[in-house]
């Protein structure tokens, strides 16, 4: 196999940060000054993030991390790739690492049961096991295990009104799954919480799955945070299962409507793509937001005003950093 140059890395850490604004600064001069790529979250309550770089700046990216005694435990899910995943570097501070609405929940004290990629694939067979899915919609259309419950949500902090609908499950075992294990800390918590007793998570997520189990019966493909969109994860027995939103052909393809005011994030196959110059529907394509579309369907993110050069080293000047 073709050695790659670069490095993607996927992580997450809860760990208590008392300063997460001034840590927020430190560690973007970081991955600034060692040019790394990537949508980092710096919360009160840890690290979540993904970033991408040359091998030898991930090392060292990687070592900066488990430097510090707050984050030695974290586990990068790594994988080798031709060039940058992203254009630009994001670190942000928010509440919570996840936008979960469930900030009481502290998954270091209490959480589901880690299970490893080959015991997961032991277990999830069972009959008196049921496979969750704790993902958004657009995410589990692209790609899910065999026989999993999926749910119907938006967003992520939509999972808790959603437990309501699975009393029916609490004499199961409840093995649940996201992309790299970050969202199902909490939503097992969430769910053991609420009375669920057998409750698993799938550690490292279906990345990690692929990785060491060879991905079998994940169906479709997994929806990942960077520019690459959507990757293959099934090795043993993979098989296609979405379909394009405008003709339902079978279709992977993911792009973000050309509408600006709907965005929706869905699969659209090249043919329609161009017919629909990326919209979505006949209202979108007539939508005067609709933007250029130039056969990726992916747009620039708005920054909302973040400004990657604040409050960095002050002895440098933005074009220093950016000649580094």
């Amino acid at each position: 196999m073709e050695k790659k140059d670069y490095q993607i890395l996927l992580y997450y850490c809860y760990a208590k940060i008392d300063n997460p604004e001034e840590y927020r600064e430190e560690h973007h001069l970081f991955c600034v000054e060692n040019n790394m790529r990537g949508r980092i979250i710096i919360s009160d309550e840890g690290l979540n993030g993904t970033a991408s770089g040359l091998i030898e700046d991930c090392k060292k990216y990687m070592d900066y991390i488990h430097a510090d005694l707050r984050f030695a435990r974290t586990e990068f899910k790594i994988e080798g790739f031709d060039a940058h995943a992203f254009t630009k570097i994001h670190v942000r501070y928010k509440r919570e690492i996840v936008h979960s609405a469930l900030r009481h929940l502290d998954p270091n004290v209490k959480t589901g049961k880690h299970l490893e990629p080959e015991e997961f694939k032991r277990l999830k067979d069972h009959v008196d096991v049921v496979i969750l899915d704790v993902r958004s919609n657009y995410e589990h259309e692209l790609g899910h295990f065999k026989n999993a419950i999926t749910l119907d949500i938006k967003n992520f902090r939509d999972f808790p009104d959603k437990v309501k609908s699975l009393e029916y499950l609490k004499n199961k075992k409840v093995l649940t799954y996201c992309t790299g294990g970050v969202k199902c800390e909490k939503a097992s918590a969430f769910l053991l919480e609420q009375g669920f007793e057998d409750v698993y998570q799938l550690h490292g997520g279906i990345i990690k799955y692929g990785m060491e189990a060879g991905g079998e019966d994940f169906e479709g493909k997994c929806y990942v945070f960077d520019n690459r969109i959507a990757v293959e994860v099934n090795t043993v027995n993979p098989i296609m299962i979405s379909t394009c939103h405008v003709c339902g052909t079978h279709s992977d393809r993911m792009v973000n409507c050309s509408n600006a005011t709907c965005n929706a994030h869905l699969a659209i196959c090249g043919e329609c793509g161009w017919k629909m110059e990326g919209a979505c529907s006949e209202a979108c394509w007539e939508n005067p937001e609709k933007r250029t579309y130039d056969g990726t369907g992916y747009y620039e993110k708005n920054t909302n005003g973040y400004n990657p050069y604040k409050a960095l080293h002050p002895k440098k000047d933005k074009a220093e950093i950016l000649t580094q």
